[in-house]
């Protein structure tokens, strides 16, 4: 097990995903809370117009951009298990994360690292092939890009072999399972809403490198960043009471990636 003996840790959070017809998060609230934004790139959800205005209140506060590329599935939110051939994939994590570092750059912010979104994200826990796709894009664009994944995952192996500097994540608002994947969504409490039971798990997490799995076991999570999802139902609560906790026990909350590039 390791633990993460210096009591620093990221809170990062899934931003940039609002439409005038689909408001799942209130950016402005949970940038005043993390030290992280993972911004949508359009595929999954948002649109440019939404994701400028992220990424420059992002910018002005201070929170490290990165990007949140998923797969090219608007009605699913990005979160459904999609066959996309390699090629495809490819330039569609290319293309998202270029079209952030677009919008970031005309703002006058950078972005520092890319962590990709919902099925995609589940995907290359586990599957190789798709994980090299992807650790390939983030290379083709910008190879000084730190790679954020699960903690424990394929993707994460793949990317450090490849070369880029990676961060492992946890979740704060996920179920675990006993091998310390994340429980499906579609499984009864795999989104968990309670501020202080949430603020509580993080603080074990922090202190111990542990998290309890849903069957009651504790699975060692090695993470510099732990995510609070922004259109989960209570997040900002959750967020404020995690960061106000691990505030008052002495855990400083640092973003895990540089803010100059």
């Amino acid at each position: 097990m390791s633990v993460n003996s210096e009591l620093r840790i990221d809170l990062n959070s899934d931003l940039g995903e609002n439409v005038p017809d689909r408001i799942v998060s209130d950016d402005a609230a949970m940038l005043g809370l993390v030290t992280s934004a993972n911004v949508s790139c359009g595929f999954h959800a948002g649109n440019p117009e939404g994701i400028r205005t992220t990424v420059d209140a992002a910018t002005q506060g201070g929170v490290v951009i990165g990007a949140h590329p998923g797969y090219d599935d608007y009605e699913g939110f990005g979160r459904r298990a999609l066959d996309v051939p390699a090629a495809t994939l490819q330039a569609q994590v290319e293309y998202q994360i270029g079209a952030l570092i677009g919008l970031t750059t005309a703002i006058g912010g950078s972005v520092a690292y890319v962590k990709p979104h919902g099925g995609l994200y589940n995907a290359i826990v586990h599957d190789e092939s798709q994980a090299k796709v992807v650790v390939d894009a983030v290379k083709a664009i910008d190879d000084s890009l730190v790679f954020l994944g699960l903690a424990g995952s394929v993707a994460n192996r793949v990317a450090a072999e490849a070369g880029l500097t990676v961060a492992a994540e946890a979740f704060a608002d996920r179920s675990y399972n006993p091998d310390g994947s994340l429980v499906s969504r579609s499984e009864p409490n795999a989104v968990l809403h309670d501020p202080e039971a949430v603020a509580a798990r993080v603080l074990r997490l922090v202190r111990t490198g542990q998290v309890e799995a849903v069957d009651g076991s504790l699975v060692d999570v090695d993470a510099q960043s732990i995510c609070f999802h922004g259109d989960s139902q209570g997040s900002i609560d959750m967020a404020r009471a995690a960061r106000d906790l691990l505030e008052s026990e002495g855990v400083t909350i640092a973003a895990f990636a540089g803010a100059e590039r």
